[in-house]
């Protein structure tokens, strides 16, 4: 969101159209721009001699090589370039991918650099800023100054017949002593009153001619939207591994500390009666019969743990049915309504069934919640999950919390969770994921 003038804290009285002159955002903005013109001039000078000197040493091998050193140049221009508006306009842009020679050496070196289309960017930039350097410069430091000059022209307007044998500023003349001047107090009056148009205008006009500033920036000395799409999918990667890892870690606990543990025991109890049963018949029964009753314990939470990791609901009857199924199992009654007229991927599927799980698990722990709501349906190509309940609310996507991982397992596939969560409720947290059928 663009915050350039944003509303000031509740409590003052003064409009921010009044405020925005005055403000460090504006004047960061103009001195940005103002420093544009000598920094791109050497830019530019700089991109010139790069492309005369390699395109003139073509002719020889030396050309090669001194057009990949030019093109390096530009990287390290560009990433000054790159400071300087992070700390003027506040824009945060990646730095690019790196040169990546495939072998050692200085040819593989030079090849890289040739071959990238970053350092061509940087190398643009250079020639395409100017331009745009010299009309900003010009544009905005007549635009302001003029305007805090006639805003100002009351002060100093006594500076013309003192020094200048002028009554005040000429609009115009026929050069023999006949000409218009700004000298009543009427016209000085309407001369401030454009300057003041003028000041409060400024830092608008100054804020759009930076946006052009910004785009450039961002489309050709930022990485390559390749680029930044491979690096998500790195990301994304890293959590699904890591999610799978820590699932895997979660049924093994589970095994181990439920259904193993209580086998182990099973089978020692089936010794006992085992060893029992010459001697003391009825005791051994008993112990068969508390077996028996161990045996289905295990058996459910068998059952639980498979469920866990993919019901068979779910496979066999879809998201309805699985859902309906799940929230019979949630504390808090639920209100479920699936509107899909076909079924998604199979693991888009189970995507929305376990994040509708997380979401009413987090209402049954932590909401204090009386009622809840789970709809689901098809819009476009998303998938919707919307959980809603009239708990005490306070909900928020913070590390930490079972939404940020949750946040992250829905990223890794282009999903999105979106949480409306006041303190003291109600709860409304949408999941959408992408339709693949």
């Amino acid at each position: 969101m663009d915050t350039a003038y944003a509303p000031h804290p509740r409590g003052s009285r003064v409009p921010v159209g009044l405020r925005a002159p005055f403000s460090g955002r504006a004047w960061r903005e103009f001195l940005y721009l103002f420093l544009s013109l000598p920094v791109s001039s050497v830019m530019f000078a700089y991109a010139i001699a790069v492309i005369a000197l390699g395109a003139g040493l073509l002719v020889t091998f030396l050309g090669i090589p001194v057009l990949a050193g030019g093109l390096a140049g530009s990287r390290a221009l560009g990433s000054l370039e790159r400071a300087r508006a992070r700390g003027l306009l506040g824009q945060t842009v990646d730095e690019p991918e790196p040169i990546r020679p495939s072998k050692p050496g200085l040819m593989a070196w030079v090849g890289a650099v040739l071959k990238s289309g970053v350092s061509w960017r940087h190398l643009l930039y250079s020639l395409l800023h100017f331009p745009w350097a010299v009309f900003s410069f010009v544009f905005s430091l007549m635009f302001w100054s003029i305007g805090w000059a006639l805003l100002a022209y009351p002060l100093w307007r006594w500076t013309f017949p003192a020094y200048l044998d002028q009554p005040g500023i000429q609009m115009w003349g026929d050069g023999s002593g006949n000409g218009f001047y700004l000298d009543t107090p009427a016209e000085i009056g309407f001369a401030s009153g454009v300057g003041l148009l003028l000041v409060l205008a400024g830092p608008w006009v100054i804020h759009g001619l930076t946006q052009v500033d910004r785009v450039m920036v961002h489309g050709l000395l930022g990485p390559s939207s390749l680029a930044t799409r491979v690096s998500q999918l790195e990301s994304d990667r890293g959590v699904v591994v890591d999610t799978a890892a820590a699932d895997l870690r979660r049924i093994e606990r589970d095994l181990h500390d439920g259904a193993q543990a209580r086998l182990v025991a099973l089978a020692m109890d089936l010794g006992l009666a085992k060893e029992k049963l010459a001697e003391d018949p009825e005791a051994a029964a008993k112990m068969v019969d508390e077996a028996h009753g161990e045996v289905k314990i295990a058996l459910q939470e068998l059952r639980d743990l498979a469920r866990g990791i993919h019901p068979a609901i779910l496979t066999d009857r879809g998201l309805g049915p699985a859902l309906s199924a799940l929230s019979a199992r949630c504390t808090v009654p639920v209100k479920v309504s699936v509107d899909l007229d076909r079924r998604p991927a199979a693991a888009i599927e189970g995507i929305a069934y376990f994040t509708a799980s997380e979401l009413l698990q987090n209402v049954s722990k932590h909401a204090r919640a009386t009622s809840a709501t789970l709809d689901v349906w098809h819009t476009a190509d998303r998938v919707m999950v919307l959980v809603t309940d009239n708990g005490r609310g306070g909900a928020h996507t913070g590390n930490g919390t079972g939404l940020a991982g949750l946040t992250e397992r829905l990223d890794a596939v282009d999903g999105l969770l979106i949480v409306d969560s006041p303190v003291g409720g109600p709860t409304s947290i949408t999941a959408e994921l992408p339709w693949r059928a």
